[in-house]
């Protein structure tokens, strides 16, 4: 299970980067895996929290490769980073 984790996550409908497998969701009684978890992005180096986390069911994943986990969802996408520098 561990060979999942730190994969990027890409949804293929729409080419977005979801972000990295941070966790997995894993139901006890069948051993079997759940959910993916991408944790939310820090907001101003963590000192303002965390953005959600993003939760992905095991049914939404269309392949597993080496390097990335190929998914069919309909999650919101995450806002793009600000590129503009902070003004005071």
């Amino acid at each position: 299970m561990y060979e999942l984790c730190e994969r990027d996550v890409i949804n293929v409908t729409t080419g977005a980067n979801l972000g990295r497998v941070d966790d997995l969701v894993i139901d006890e009684e069948t051993a079997t895996v759940q959910e993916l978890v991408v944790y939310g992005r820090l907001r101003w180096f963590g000192l303002l929290g965390r953005e959600d986390d993003t939760h992905i069911p095991w049914r939404d994943i269309v392949r597993v490769g080496e390097d990335v986990i190929l998914v069919r969802t309909d999650l919101p996408q995450r806002p793009k980073k600000s590129r503009n520098p902070i003004k005071f």
